[in-house]
């Protein structure tokens, strides 16, 4: 039986950033750590808890994955998240992926499955140190454990990918830019809610796959597919609805609803956009030189957190 085709609809009612305040300044506690993780490895992370923190009540954790070649540092200067955690209360950790040498800071990557980088090749046990360093935090912190979500971006993107596969029992849901599904077998326990935003203009990671432009010379594999295959699993309906945004002619948003446990799964595709983080500026010159200039007519990091902040597991 032929399959109808997703159907479409021009929406001025669609606010990408319905559930967001806009972000304010960063007045919180920064601090940055080291542990050692379940492999033996030391590892690093970059943590920040707002002041907006409500005495006895429990908050969201966001955990925040940079991308290859990325810090903890670098994410969270170029992403902004410090600033949107203290206007809408929540904790941020920012972790460090593996440095392609011990006396190299930065060039860091994660083991997302296929990608990338040193990470990868040595088949890196970053779902055990996330799972770790979520224990630690709701150890030290007043965590809700119905509202720990992951992003990332590019590499990261892809460690979210696989922390939604992997570490279904802890992550509710995910928001990416620029990533694909890194492992073969994805099977999630519980249905993991995701957000996927994609520039159409993105070389270094292609929508569709394909090498990309980047120095690290990676195949990626297609994004579309990585959705589809999270919509598939978390039982949603099998084609989307696609909304038109009329305030921003440049997007279109395919949502898969009806999914299990109330989970939604939806890509956001923007024309003329690159692999930067949409809506803000690189965290240095080199950095830009990798990436390209942002998008300045959408914010990712709002968007991000708009959706995730939907979402909490019963």
């Amino acid at each position: 039986m032929a399959t109808a085709p997703p159907s479409t609809t021009a929406s001025a009612e669609l606010d990408p950033y319905a559930t967001a305040e806009p972000a304010t300044s960063a007045v919180g506690k920064v601090s940055e750590e080291w542990l050692e993780a379940p492999d033996g490895r030391r590892r690093h992370f970059r943590l920040y808890v707002p002041t907006a923190l409500r005495v006895g009540e429990a908050a969201p954790l966001l955990i925040a994955l940079h991308g290859g070649l990325g810090t903890s540092e670098q994410f969270a200067v170029n992403s902004g998240f410090d600033e949107l955690a203290e206007a809408n209360g929540f904790i941020v950790v920012y972790p460090d992926g593996i440095r392609a040498a011990p006396d190299r800071p930065g060039l860091q990557t994660w083991n997302g499955g296929y990608c990338c980088g040193p990470a990868a090749r040595q088949d890196v046990d970053d779902v055990g140190y996330v799972r770790f360093l979520i224990d630690l935090l709701e150890e030290r912190l007043n965590v809700d454990a119905a509202r720990i979500f992951a992003a990332g971006h590019s590499n990261g993107a892809i460690m979210a990918y696989r922390l939604a596969c992997e570490l279904s029992d802890r992550i509710v849901a995910i928001g990416v830019q620029a990533g694909s599904l890194g492992i073969d077998e994805c099977r999630p326990k519980e249905s993991v809610s995701v957000l996927h935003i994609h520039g159409l203009a993105d070389t270094n990671h292609p929508i569709d796959g394909g090498v990309g432009t980047g120095v690290s010379g990676v195949d990626f594999r297609s994004a579309r597919v990585a959705v589809r295959t999270l919509a598939e699993l978390d039982g949603c309906d099998g084609e989307p609805l696609v909304d038109l945004v009329e305030s921003k002619p440049d997007l279109e948003v395919s949502t898969w609803s009806n999914c299990a446990s109330g989970a939604v799964v939806r890509l956001i595709t923007v024309e003329g956009a690159s692999h930067a983080w949409m809506g803000h500026r690189a965290a240095s010159e080199g950095a830009a030189a990798l990436v390209g200039e942002p998008y300045e007519d959408f914010d990712s990091s709002r968007a991000i957190w708009s959706f995730l902040n939907q979402h909490a597991r019963d």
